[in-house]
């Protein structure tokens, strides 16, 4: 008889099953129904396919397309099943790599001569589904490196050929389902049956490896669903995402440019953009002060010693630009890659005592990273970007209380922009891939407890993902869904006992000897650039008021109160109230659209009456008429709505 294993389910209960039960057969012990619906199952820790036999004590929770896991393993074995679709339809073609990723998956594939066009798109879906009836097993068989060479080898594919190259002996796993065979870790869903909608959304290139002096591969990506009316939905949502575009609603509100001569990744922000982003500077500006923070400002460069350093260089010198020589012999310096080695160095301009801490600096730094060119989009990936960056040097015994305020002021970001659907994702080292970070055990078992005790206080909902913690220390990370249910991560922080070490920062304690302090990293914005985008989408560029470019637009009826127009536009801007005057030579109701168009907040019309009664006709984008006001009661009722928006209650 075998040998009974315990199982811990996720509500807490053991129940005894026989060695070698599967994922799949515990789901079927509880309920068909949900049997009907495992993708894969986590074990201690680790996803493992449903059908995988698990030999000894393990905690088990089963997965779903409801969970954020359960889909990347459906959207994994979907490349497969793209690949082996193509495979069928183009024999010959090679394969690099198809993973998951946050919207579907892709596959990189070299199909020699052929150009893949975008009309073929069609009959690979069609294809696919095809053989997603047959209802294939996806098959794990662990294989010696030397016959999965000599397989790779057969069939002529040098890039899986590369990809085993950094492969040890013992680890290799392939994945079969129909006529397909791959080199993969996994894990997949039990059979191709599950996927029942196919939507191939695009094609572009990618070079092999992501190096530029490598060949270009087609990289076709997709996205698919266990329903057919949840891709309906999907498409629905992606017609949406196109109307809130931020590269088209940017150009359209003139809010930023991009020039190859200036640079490719490198944006450029006009008047009005320019203007929506210092809004956004002073409001963090003004909340980092009321929180004790000081502003710093540092250079755009850096010697590399200083990365080298910090460890940067080491970790992230590939993603840099090139060095940049001087007249001086052996002297590099490099684009600043990041903030906190010039931070530290701030710090370390004089000597500190335990009384002096916590020191908050704050610094909107611009820093630079040479992003592949085919991997940037618009706003949200670029090469020279700006970062909210700030740095809290404590002692030990502050940590948790700092990491506190912190979250506070996330949170606080995140209501007066309108974020109010978000999950904090507690990111820790990966225990197995201990290469991967630096530092002692020690340290980073304080640093992963400060952080989930004080999401625990604040009671945030949270999720805990292994391996996703920065190389210096562990990171609470903001996952925000915007209007369209898209997650984005916005905001993070992270607690860092390493660069202190590495920059040998101290402090003298209360004990007279020195001391390590502990650095915290955050970071409410993340990226400028990027959170810039993520709001317009978020809010179809229709922003709140107390931070649009246009807060209103004065619309005279004709040029003969022009001069009205402008007494009121000065009564304003004495209130701080930004906005304009329409003075073209166009009929009210063309000068009212185009002000629709353009999202302006208010509109105030000005006519005969309005300048008799010393009146202004007011008008909210897309609400209408909303009467007449005196020009201070519409600053007073324009202001009670900035200050109820930025509220901290």
């Amino acid at each position: 008889m075998s040998k009974s294993i315990a199982i811990t389910l996720p509500d807490g209960s053991v129940r005894d099953y026989e060695k070698g039960i599967t994922g799949l057969q515990i789901a079927a012990s509880i309920s068909e129904g949900l049997a009907r619906n495992v993708l894969a199952a986590k074990v201690n820790g680790e996803v493992w396919d449903a059908t995988r036999p698990i030999n000894s004590d393990a905690s088990v929770q089963l997965l779903t397309w409801n969970d954020g896991e359960g889909k990347n393993t459906f959207w994994h074995s979907s490349a497969h099943l793209m690949a082996e679709a193509l495979e069928a339809l183009y024999p010959g073609i090679k394969f690099g790599i198809g993973p998951p990723i946050e919207t579907g998956f892709y596959y990189d594939v070299d199909f020699g001569d052929h150009k893949l066009e975008g009309e073929e798109l069609e009959k690979i879906e069609q294809k696919m589904l095809e053989l997603a009836r047959e209802k294939n097993e996806y098959i794990r068989k662990e294989i010696s490196k030397k016959d999965a060479i000599n397989y790779f080898q057969d069939k002529g594919d040098e890039y899986k050929l590369d990809l085993l190259e950094g492969l040890e002996d013992g680890s290799i796993t392939f994945y079969e389902q129909g006529n397909f065979v791959d080199l993969c870790r996994g894990p997949h869903i039990p059979n191709t049956g599950f996927i029942k909608a196919v939507k191939l959304t695009n094609i572009a290139g990618a070079y092999w490896r992501g190096d530029e002096k490598r060949k270009m591969l087609t990289r076709i990506y997709g996205v698919t669903f266990p329903k057919a009316k949840e891709l309906q939905e999907y498409l629905t949502m992606l017609e949406e995402a196109k109307k809130r575009d931020h590269r088209k609603i940017g150009r359209e509100l003139e809010l930023f440019t991009f020039s190859e001569k200036v640079g490719m990744g490198l944006p450029l922000w006009l008047p009005k953009g320019t203007l929506l982003r210092e809004r956004l500077v002073a409001f963090m500006k003004k909340a980092q002060d009321k929180s004790g923070y000081q502003q710093v400002t540092t250079p755009h460069i850096g010697h590399k010693v200083l990365y080298e350093t910090s460890g940067h260089y080491e970790k992230y010198g590939k993603d840099s630009f090139q060095p940049i020589a001087t007249p001086n012999e052996g002297e590099e310096f490099l684009l600043k890659p990041m903030n906190c080695p010039h931070h530290c160095e701030i710090y370390k301009h004089k000597p500190r005592s335990y009384k002096d801490l916590p020191i908050r600096y704050a610094e909107f730094g611009t820093v630079y990273r040479y992003e592949q060119s085919g991997e940037l989009h618009g706003l949200t990936r670029v090469r020279g970007f700006t970062q909210d960056d700030a740095h809290i040097f404590c002692r030990p015994d502050q940590v948790k209380d700092e990491f506190i305020k912190v979250i506070d002021l996330v949170l606080y970001v995140f209501k007066a922009l309108g974020f109010e659907d978000y999950t904090a994702q507690i990111s820790l080292r990966d225990p197995e891939k201990p290469e991967k970070y630096i530092g002692s055990t020690e340290a980073w078992e304080k640093a992963e407890a400060a952080i989930i005790e004080a999401a625990a206080e604040r009671g945030l909902e949270t999720v805990t993902e292994l391996g996703e913690a920065a190389f210096y220390g562990p990171k609470l990370d903001f996952m925000v869904k915007d209007a369209l249910g898209r997650k984005w991560q916005l905001g993070t922080i992270q607690v860092d006992y390493q660069l202190p070490d590495r920059f040998e920062l101290e402090y003298i304690g209360a004990d007279n000897q020195k001391h390590r302090p502990v650095m915290i990293h955050r970071a409410p914005f993340g990226s400028l650039e990027r959170f810039v985008a993520v709001l317009i989408e978020h809010c179809a560029g229709n922003f709140p008021l107390w931070l649009a470019p246009e807060q209103l637009v004065i619309l005279p009826i004709s040029e003969k109160y022009l001069d009205y127009a402008a007494e009121v536009k000065d009564l304003l801007e004495e209130a701080g109230i930004t906005g304009s005057i329409d003075n073209r030579d166009e009929k009210i109701g063309r000068k009212i659209r185009d002000a629709e168009v353009k999202k302006v907040p208010f509109m105030l019309i000005v006519g005969e009456k309005e300048a008799q009664d010393r009146m202004v006709s007011v008008r909210k984008h897309g609400e209408g008429d909303l009467g007449s006001h005196s020009p201070e009661g519409f600053i007073k009722y324009f202001q009670g709505i900035i200050s109820e928006s930025l509220s901290k209650e």
